[in-house]
């Protein structure tokens, strides 16, 4: 089978879609044949990078058995090629944000809803990241037949290293000796939980708790949810926990490594908020396949990623106090921590390592063209 795979987010840019389809496209040769077409500009560089990778797929789509896109973005080019080639299979990944942004207001989702929705209908295969996605692309009009489930992948080889905990205290610049790091990765907004997490479960916490965030801030005026980093900020400060609390931006991927690889606990948790939702959660399996102990809220798609008491803890969203319970239970019990850490990546490299979530894209793409 040959595949033509086409994406918008790509590194060196940092993200969880970014992530998704470089390791696809990497993953994907070695059970197929194919040519990826990628954008390594980020999104300033999409307004010539999505008229020129029209123009190459006109020319290429014919060498190709199916074209596989990395996101709703780029459904108006596979409603296009679809007219051209009426009998090419075309097949969309759609995340979370590929959904809800149909949903909220202004110019660009209002032009979203109208244009990139309905171009998902006219094509062949929607692969959608959780059944929580699955779910709002349904309840958004789009065919149930023509959606499957495949979860996002993690690649150990990417993450894991050996790191000391001496290198995480110079990192941190903080003496760690008797201190237990939670740490929380992901962009800084509002879904994600930081400052809800700050102010509702942080100060409840035993004094040796640091926590650390890392994750990107989002620019301004860019398309989907806004920047939570400033509430972060404020969060801290409006309560005096600058000595427990430690906010990091953008990091370089050693540094992400080095969080993943040495912080004592990591959790996810996630509000709701209206018009937006966690489409999978990738920085959880990331944290997982680094023998790191998870609690994560029990919503959304962290549902697909969090087996709960295999890869991970889910307590009930926003529940102040089971998250205070939970954690404070695996910082007064180190053997405990070690325990679901290690459970957690052997769980985690047996359901969601990259060699498996390939073929299943491998798997899902052959169907269609039968």
């Amino acid at each position: 089978m040959r595949i033509l795979f086409i994406s918008r987010a790509y590194p060196p840019v940092t993200g969880g879609i970014e992530n998704h389809n470089a390791a696809l496209a990497q993953w994907l040769p070695k059970y197929a044949s194919v040519k990826t077409l990628a954008n390594r500009g980020g999104k300033s560089a999409l307004p010539l990078f999505l008229p020129l990778v029209l123009l190459q797929s006109f020319f290429l789509c014919g060498k190709y058995d199916i074209v596989l896109l990395g996101d709703g973005v780029l459904a108006p080019i596979g409603r296009i090629l679809k007219f051209v080639y009426p009998k090419k299979k075309i097949a969309c990944i759609l995340h979370g944000l590929d959904i809800t942004f149909a949903l909220k207001k202004g110019f660009l989702a209002n032009l979203y809803a109208w244009i990139n929705i309905p171009s998902l209908r006219q094509l062949d295969l929607l692969i959608t990241v959780s059944k929580e996605t699955l779910r709002a692309a349904v309840r958004a009009g789009l065919p149930e037949e023509k959606c499957t489930v495949i979860n996002n992948g993690v690649d150990p080889d990417t993450l894991t290293g050996n790191f000391s905990r001496k290198e995480l205290a110079e990192f941190l610049d903080l003496n760690l000796e008797g201190k237990v790091v939670i740490l929380r990765t992901g962009r800084y907004v509002k879904h994600k939980g930081v400052e809800w997490f700050i102010r509702n479960v942080v100060p409840r916490l035993p004094q040796n708790v640091i926590f650390v965030a890392a994750g990107a801030i989002v620019k301004k005026n860019t398309p989907g949810d806004t920047n939570a980093y400033p509430d972060c900020k404020n969060a801290v400060t409006e309560l005096h926990l600058e000595s427990r609390v430690k906010l990091f931006s953008d990091l370089p991927w050693k540094h992400m490594r080095l969080l993943f690889n040495t912080a004592d606990i990591v959790v996810s948790p996630n509000i709701e908020v209206p018009g937006t939702m966690e489409g999978f959660g990738i920085s959880i399996i990331e944290a997982a396949v680094c023998a790191r102990p998870i609690v994560a809220s029990d919503l959304q798609g962290i549902k697909d990623a969090v087996c709960h008491n295999e890869n991970g803890m889910l307590v009930p969203h926003e529940n102040a106090d089971v998250f205070v319970r939970t954690l404070t239970e695996l910082v007064e019990k180190e053997e405990r921590r070690l325990a679901l850490g290690a459970r957690a990546k052997t769980y985690t490299e047996a359901h969601f390592h990259w060699s498996i979530i390939s073929r299943l894209y491998v798997e899902a793409l052959n169907k269609l063209m039968r």
